[in-house]
């Protein structure tokens, strides 16, 4: 039976995430319900055509509220608050935190106010149950944590790489370097300005 998943939150994390099942072929686990403040045919638009990933490996049509990526209608909201969300009505087991906006256990608890069984934010989280990194310590989520954090984007990147050095060599101290993308807070032009920028000359004195 597969697992019924909500993503609150439909930018690049979110359309990741939804990518990511459809081509990895996963059927145990079941998007039923997307939850993002732009119209729905824009989120279906920003699926199809992804400046960074490319298009999308097949058709995401629209159809009232709902997105279909080849899977059935995905029902799209567009509210404010997660505790309004009809999580208890669709049956959903774990709510993807990928707004970066409840990025703390009471405010990502809204979720389970909703009726979600377990949410997982896709960034750090104060006060989490637990902070996941896949690969290091994924193993230690037990039925108690409702609410877990998956890190972020640098942990992800650098914690797997420390974890095998620490456990061949061991790790007395180190340094890194961050070049990080720029976010979803950060103004856009159409779909992504930075990848459709093209040289020109310039005069400088």
């Amino acid at each position: 039976m597969a697992v019924k998943v909500a993503i609150n939150g439909f930018g690049r994390i979110g359309r990741n995430v939804l990518r990511a099942i459809v081509e990895s072929g996963r059927t145990d686990i079941e998007v039923v319900a997307i939850n993002d403040l732009g119209p729905v045919e824009t989120n279906a638009h920003l699926m199809r055509y992804d400046s960074v990933h490319g298009r999308f490996p097949g058709t995401v049509t629209v159809s009232g509220d709902t997105i279909d990526v080849g899977r059935g209608p995905i029902k799209v909201t567009a509210v404010r608050n997660p505790a309004e969300l009809p999580h208890a009505d669709l049956g959903v087991e774990i709510a993807l935190e990928c707004t970066g906006i409840f990025t703390s256990k009471d405010k990502a608890s809204a979720h389970l106010t909703a009726g979600a069984r377990r949410v997982l934010v896709s960034a750090p989280a104060d006060g989490a149950d637990l902070t996941v990194v896949y690969g290091v310590n994924h193993d230690k989520i037990t039925g108690d944590h409702t609410v877990i954090s998956n890190a972020s984007c640098t942990t992800n990147c650098l914690a797997p790489v420390a974890f095998v050095l620490n456990d061949a060599i061991g790790i007395e101290k180190g340094f890194m370097t961050t070049i990080h993308s720029y976010t979803g807070d950060q103004r856009r032009w159409t779909r992504c300005t930075r990848i459709s920028t093209a040289p020109a000359p310039r005069r400088c004195r």
